[in-house]
């Protein structure tokens, strides 16, 4: 792995859609050294129109770089990843920018690819779809999962968070796959149920077209992520369908209450449980966050630096920069300040 994330990185993206494409725009932007790569010839094209270089063959776009960053499709994932694996050397960094983490996470770990491929996922993204939706800002600054784990992937984590820090300016949280996948369930999975089931049935009504000509913020934004390409949303939901169901489940009983107090003509009742949802959202607007540093040996097996690192994620946290020297890896960092 290099010395150092940033000008003399070697980078490829695999996969060049949105947040593939967004990548891709944001790391030629800032002078990366960057390859795409797209199974389709028509994206490719579109790709060195842009300027950017993009084989035609997958092999000459990933041999002899850096950092692999996995984009497509997340059932085509596990596939990809084993012949990127096969390309690359030992030292090469892989990483994934999908919604789901566990299946990924023990997939590579049967490869034996643990050492070396760090699962991600930016939270970020548009209802539109393709390299011509790309933005070079569309992930800046935002909340990037990072899946650390002990032993020699760690090294991995340390190099890819400093990248990220870097190059995206992200907010790095670092949580296990588990932890992931069961705090996106309501964070993004379960939002995309409701947004679809609202424009859904505004799609049934007979009104609809009045319905639309009166639709205003709530509307437009309760219902933003319908408008993400249907099969993406249907492989997000299915890899993570488990945790979603019961999430859901959580969800449905809320509103089981609001129903009721609606329906009992119950005032105070029905204002009690908006209160408890308003609180939510002013805690999302208002949450205030202390800095601090953690230091660790740059040696050894490095459980207990992962398990703070992951402790970090699920209270919040977020990593704003790291420095790894000979003896001690530095973590800046920020958490959320207890109310």
């Amino acid at each position: 792995m290099v010395d150092r994330p940033g000008a003399r990185v070697r980078a490829a993206v695999v996969g060049t859609g949105l947040i593939g494409g967004s990548v891709l725009l944001r790391m030629v932007a800032a002078g990366i050294d960057v390859v795409g790569w797209d199974p389709d010839e028509a994206t490719r094209r579109e790709t060195r129109r842009l300027g950017v270089p993009a084989p035609d063959r997958l092999v000459e776009a990933v041999t002899d770089r850096d950092v692999v960053f996995l984009c497509g499709p997340l059932p085509t994932l596990p596939a990809t990843l084993v012949e990127v694996a096969a390309m690359t050397g030992e030292q090469c960094v892989l990483t994934d920018v999908g919604s789901t983490k566990e299946q990924v996470a023990a997939f590579a770990a049967a490869q034996g690819l643990t050492h070396r491929f760090v699962p991600g996922h930016p939270m970020a993204g548009t209802d539109r779809a393709g390299l011509t939706a790309a933005l070079p800002d569309l992930l800046t600054g935002a909340a990037w999962v990072l899946c650390p784990a002990p032993g020699p992937a760690t090294t991995a984590f340390r190099w890819l968070a400093e990248l990220l820090v870097e190059v995206f300016e992200a907010r790095v949280v670092p949580m296990s796959a588990t932890e992931h996948d069961s705090a996106a369930a309501l964070a993004s999975h379960v939002p995309h149920l409701l947004a679809g089931a609202l424009a859904g049935a505004v799609q049934r009504a007979p009104l609809r077209d009045a319905i639309l000509a009166l639709a205003a913020g709530s509307f437009s934004d309760g219902t933003r992520v319908a408008g993400t390409p249907a099969d993406r949303t249907a492989n997000m939901l299915l890899g993570n369908r488990d945790r979603v169901l019961r999430e859901l489940g959580e969800v449905t009983a809320f509103l089981d209450d609001l129903t009721a107090a609606l329906r009992a003509d119950d005032a105070p009742a029905l204002t009690a449980r908006y209160d408890e949802a308003r609180a939510s959202r002013v805690a999302l607007r208002d949450r205030r966050f202390d800095a601090y540093d953690r230091q660790f040996p740059a040696g050894g097996d490095h459980a207990a630096e992962v398990s703070w690192l992951r402790e970090l994620g699920v209270a919040g946290g977020y990593l704003t920069g790291l420095h790894v020297d000979a003896d001690t890896v530095s973590y800046a960092a920020r958490r959320p300040v207890a109310d």
